[in-house]
């Protein structure tokens, strides 16, 4: 927004998410196994981000600094639900309708399903470079290590992704 003297004005809160919204679940989705608990992992980010939200304005970049805070809670997620977790065959699953009839949910359901049994770094760098469209520089500044790491991941990531689903 721009005001009448011609400074930028920091969108509010509910701006920064009609914005911002859809591409933080998708976020969060890449990131975690279940839909509904990545938008439950979005929720309480953005709970948190309404608490503090002139500190997140304040931020050189706050859609850096709630995608940051979405890959924390993610990671965090992880973490605790490693220890309550329990695997289950893949013949004991349901069997999932095929919605358009030309295998695009099914691919993309098999692509996710291998991404999720990636390391989390792995993970994580993938979904930032090739969901959110992120540069290796930009990736590396959010986690917080060096470009190169990033792109060793999204090589390790990409090496495990082909062999998963080559099978």
């Amino acid at each position: 927004m721009v005001e009448a003297g011609g400074e930028v004005q920091a969108p509010t809160f509910e701006e920064f998410v009609a914005a911002r919204g859809p591409a933080l679940v998708r976020l969060a989705r890449g990131l975690l196994r279940d839909p509904d608990t990545a938008e439950d992992v979005v929720q309480d980010v953005l709970a948190k981000a309404l608490l503090h939200w002139k500190r997140v304005q304040a931020a050189d970049d706050p859609v850096a600094y709630v995608n940051r805070m979405v890959v924390n809670a993610s990671t965090s997620f992880w973490r605790r639900a490693a220890r309550r977790e329990r695997p289950v065959a893949a013949e004991d699953l349901p069997d999932a309708g095929r919605a358009d009839g030309t295998g695009q949910v099914a691919d993309r359901d098999e692509l996710l399903t291998a991404l999720r049994t990636l390391p989390t770094k792995q993970r994580t760098v993938l979904v930032l470079r090739h969901f959110e469209d992120m540069p290796d520089e930009q990736i590396a500044d959010l986690l917080d290590v060096t470009t190169g790491t990033v792109r060793s991941n999204a090589h390790r990531g990409l090496a495990a992704l082909r062999t998963a689903l080559s099978r």
